[in-house]
């Protein structure tokens, strides 16, 4: 399944993980209200949602359902961030966050205790 989410794929999924189970008719509302999306548009990138396996459509009145999980697409998109960036170096990831020297004391004792509990 191909697990890659486009903007306008994100801002549907956006909806459905903060709404829950909805229907298409308000996915189309609250994007009109958000974004300016026609209904049109909004279905299209359901159905491509749908077709990708991020939503499924339950009957009656088209209630859309996330198969893929906020947390499984952010893993989706680091991985596919630190492979196409860092060449899949976790390690160059974090040298080019802390060469940066823009981390507070706190945020680096935060990484810190974050690592220390992984081991």
């Amino acid at each position: 399944m191909e697990r890659t989410l486009f903007d306008s794929e994100r801002k549907v999924m956006e909806v459905i993980w903060k709404e829950g189970d909805i229907t298409a008719k308000q996915i189309s509302l609250i994007l009109h209200d958000s974004t300016g999306w026609s209904k049109n548009t909004t279905y299209t990138v359901i159905k491509k949602c749908i077709q990708k396996g991020f939503i499924e459509r339950l009957e009656p009145n088209f209630i859309c359902r996330a198969l893929l999980s906020k947390e499984q697409a952010i893993q989706d998109d680091t991985r596919e961030f630190v492979n196409r960036v860092f060449q899949g170096s976790v390690p160059m990831l974090f040298s080019a966050l802390l060469s940066q020297k823009s981390l507070s004391k706190e945020e680096l004792e935060e990484l810190k205790q974050m690592i220390n509990e992984m081991e």
